[in-house]
C-alpha cells in the first residue's frame, strides 16, 4: 500500500510475442471479416499512421468508456506511453475509428492524468471484474486509492475519440 510520501509503482509487461501477439491480433481479424459488431462498444479498431514509416497501422483497443450522448470513445494505452499506437498518435492524428457498426474519422484528445483517474474510477465502478483482471494481467500495483488511481492514470495515458461532426 502507498502512503502520502510514496506513489504506487506501475510496472509493464513486455509487448506480446508469439502466440500472445496472435491473441492480441485476433480482434483485428474480426473487423477485417466485418464481424467487429460482435465486440459492440467494448472494443474499437483504430487505424493510425506509423510515426516513422508513415504507413497505415491498425490495432484493437478496449474502450474504457463510451459516452453515447456525446458519442465519445475513451481508450487507454495498456502497455504505457511507449505503446506504438500511442506514440503514432502523438506524431499523426488518427485516421479512422471503427466500433460496433460505426466507422468515422475521429478528432482525438489526450486526457490529463486527472481526467484519466476519473475515467479509471468510472471503469472500476462499471466493470469491477474487468478492472481486477487487468490489474492482475498487466501486474499493475493498484490498491484502489485515489493516489494509486492517479499514479496508474499517469502511467497509462488515455485518448478520447469523437466524430468530427459532433
Amino acid at each position: 500500500m502507498a502512503d502520502a510520501q510514496t506513489s504506487p509503482k506501475v510496472t509493464f509487461l513486455s509487448r506480446p510475442h508469439g502466440l500472445a501477439r496472435l491473441g492480441f491480433r485476433l480482434p483485428v481479424m474480426l473487423y477485417h471479416l466485418h464481424l467487429g459488431w460482435i465486440l459492440d462498444h467494448r472494443f474499437l479498431l483504430l487505424t493510425h499512421r506509423g510515426r516513422v514509416s508513415g504507413f497505415p497501422r491498425q490495432t484493437v483497443l478496449e474502450v474504457v468508456r463510451y459516452d453515447a450522448a456525446r458519442r465519445v470513445y475513451t481508450v487507454v494505452a495498456g502497455f504505457g506511453p511507449t505503446s506504438d499506437w500511442y506514440r503514432n498518435l502523438q506524431a499523426h492524428p488518427a485516421i479512422e475509428v471503427r466500433c460496433a457498426l460505426q466507422r468515422f474519422r475521429p478528432v482525438q484528445r489526450f486526457l490529463s492524468p486527472v481526467e484519466g483517474a476519473e475515467m479509471l474510477s468510472w471503469y472500476e465502478r462499471h466493470h469491477p471484474r474487468a478492472m481486477r483482471m487487468l490489474v492482475r494481467l498487466f501486474r499493475y500495483h493498484y490498491d484502489g486509492t485515489d493516489a494509486s488511481r492517479l499514479a496508474l492514470a499517469t502511467a497509462l495515458p488515455m485518448v478520447s475519440f469523437r466524430r468530427q461532426d459532433t
